[in-house]
């Protein structure tokens, strides 16, 4: 969050205010967040704990293998490893271009490294082609197809060999709705249309997917996933919900709302301004921008007020 910060804003004052902060975030994370020193981010519940799952994905049911049969902990989600590795990676930019630690941002960027290279090895299903959702407290592979590995991309842990294979399985029937990602394969043993975690669509979580998709270089793919999230708008009133149903579009024509869904909920709110970034190719200034990703019905879209490094923007 503070290296995304800085590349938008340009602010190095308040970076260098939170050194301090920022490397007792990552001590954190290396010494208490990795329960039994693996390398893995993994949580635990304690005894008489409400919530059995610590991720956002928090309800009983949403840690599950294939068959349904549910994962027990400690357990190391998927997506925590690659929140890891994104984190390594911008402490170390921080570390070379503010605080002038080059010799931190080294190490960092080989933990990062040696990060990626086993969660491959290891996160990996070679017999169901995809990365699991997680491995449980005996290291198993919790082996369900989710949108967890729309993560992945979005963070850049997903091996570049792997990339098109993950894209694929994201843009499946199995796990694409028609109205976007679903939270849990339909083919999977806990797979419910209106489970919370297993099976219903959240567009926050497909909007981190398609601008991983973009991240990678499926343009089509991403354009196509934020496409579906704007054609479920208008059901809304334009004021996308916390989640909705996972029903397949073809057999509903309309997306099915959750019942007890939040609307206005904050997360799909910022949903849509990833959603924007992700159709125009908005990056820092520093950085290229990318060729925006509108479909051939939104011929012009028109934003302004955007700020980056501190100054505004012209109209794109």
């Amino acid at each position: 969050l503070l290296d995304e910060y800085e590349r938008w804003t340009g602010d190095a004052a308040l970076v260098k205010e939170l050194e301090k902060p920022a490397f007792a975030a990552l001590e954190w994370m290396e010494t208490y967040g990795d329960i039994d020193g693996d390398g893995y981010l993994e949580h635990e519940t304690r005894p008489g704990a409400t919530l059995t799952n610590q991720g956002w994905k928090d309800s009983a049911e949403a840690m599950a293998f294939a068959d349904g049969t549910r994962a027990e902990g400690p357990i190391a989600a998927c997506e925590f490893q690659g929140y890891a590795y994104d984190a390594r990676l911008r402490m170390s930019r921080l570390c070379r271009e503010i605080w002038e630690r080059e010799g931190r941002a080294e190490g960092l960027e080989a933990d990062a490294l040696r990060l990626k290279t086993t969660f491959n090895r290891d996160f990996w299903s070679e017999p169901r082609s995809h990365y699991v959702l997680a491995l449980d407290g005996h290291k198993r592979q919790v082996d369900a197809l989710t949108s967890n590995i729309g993560h992945l991309l979005w963070c850049g842990i997903v091996d570049d060999t792997r990339a098109g294979l993950t894209v694929g399985s994201l843009s499946s029937d199995e796990i694409f709705s028609g109205w976007g990602v679903r939270t849990m394969s339909k083919a999977d043993g806990a797979y419910n249309p209106l489970g919370y975690h297993n099976g219903a669509v959240w567009p926050h979580d497909c909007a981190i997917a398609a601008e991983g998709m973009r991240r990678y270089g499926f343009a089509d793919e991403a354009s196509h996933l934020v496409g579906a999230l704007l054609d479920a708008a208008p059901y809304f009133d334009y004021r996308l919900p916390e989640v909705f149903s996972g029903y397949a579009r073809a057999d509903t024509e309309v997306p099915v709302a959750y019942p007890t869904a939040c609307r206005p909920q904050a997360w799909a709110a910022g949903a849509v301004l990833l959603m924007l970034r992700t159709l125009l190719g908005l990056e820092p200034a520093a950085e290229p921008h990318r060729a925006p990703l509108l479909r051939r019905e939104e011929t012009e879209l028109f934003v302004s007020g955007v700020t980056e490094r501190g100054r505004a923007k012209g109209p794109c």
